[in-house]
């Protein structure tokens, strides 16, 4: 894999740390199993569409439908959580995925917890990035890349990927509702120690986390919405406990910024699945806003 692959590899992950009218009901549910969502009404003149993604998939699972195939033809502009063609900038932020004060985890782990880490990232950890440098980062980017251990298969993608490049062969336009030096940002208010706590506890249960990978992977191949949600808020201690600045926070930010490009052209809006549903996700907010959202057939 290049040093290109690899940090978009890395940056996606961490991404999936932080994530209606015809398909949403009075009890807060989607009848309807979908990941992808037409945005109309409001004066909007020609339609948006709202996709669900998840970051790293099985390469065989990531596949686009002829539906999303559709809306990619059809839209001006394609956004992303952040823009993945720019390489540039995503190196510029190796320096903000590094902690601040020029902490390292062995700072913040016993000898044996540290040895711990070390030697489970330098057998599994992707071999471009040497542990040396993977210890200065935020713990919880180094927790993200535990995830791809957890995928049952050869070959991995992401969907944000496959859409890319659908897109690059359209010629559309890719931009990003935030950049990677906000995301990284983020996990500077949830304390270093803990983080590094939490990525101890994953690795001691590797196994268990594996497995919650491998059903998000599932529920979401099931496009079920709800599930998806359910995973998000009660799947992960850490994540659970700071969902309104990895999630919520992030939606309302994103409703605000789309709200006046729909007014002027046709969007594909790719973001993590576990943006899209709940009372504060993306298709209530963007209803609460007065527009209408249509599930569309995602098979």
């Amino acid at each position: 894999m290049s040093i290109e692959e690899t940090m978009k590899r890395i940056i996606l992950l961490s991404v999936g740390l932080l994530h209606l009218v015809a398909g949403f009901s009075q009890n807060g549910t989607h009848s309807q199993k979908t990941l992808l969502w037409k945005v109309s009404g409001k004066g909007i003149t020609r339609p948006s569409y709202l996709f669900g993604t998840m970051h790293i998939l099985c390469a065989d699972d990531a596949k686009l439908s002829d539906s999303l195939t559709a809306a990619i033809s059809k839209c001006d502009e394609i956004y992303f959580e952040i823009k993945l063609d720019d390489f540039s900038g995503m190196m510029k932020s190796i320096q903000f995925m590094r902690m601040n004060d020029n902490k390292k985890l062995s700072d913040l782990l016993s000898p044996s917890d540290y040895a711990k880490v070390k030697s489970y990232f330098e057998a599994h950890g992707p071999a471009i990035l040497p542990f040396s440098l993977l210890e200065r980062f935020k713990p919880l980017l180094i927790s993200s890349l535990i995830e791809e251990e957890g995928m049952d298969c050869n070959a991995t993608n992401g969907m944000e990927l496959v859409i890319m490049k659908a897109a690059k062969e359209k010629s559309k336009p890719i931009n990003g509702l935030e950049t990677a030096e906000f995301q990284a940002g983020l996990f500077d208010s949830i304390p270093y120690e803990k983080q590094a706590k939490d990525l101890v506890n994953y690795i001691d249960s590797v196994g268990e986390y594996k497995k919650m990978t491998t059903e998000l992977a599932m529920v979401y191949k099931q496009q079920d919405l709800d599930k998806i949600d359910s995973l998000t808020r009660y799947g992960d201690a850490t994540i659970g406990s700071y969902l309104d600045l990895l999630l919520y926070g992030r939606n309302r930010r994103w409703v605000e910024a789309i709200k006046p490009l729909m007014q002027e052209k046709s969007l594909l809006i790719a973001v993590g699945a576990g943006h899209l549903p709940g009372e504060n996700g993306l298709i209530n907010l963007l209803l609460r806003n007065g527009y209408t959202l249509t599930p569309v057939n995602n098979k």
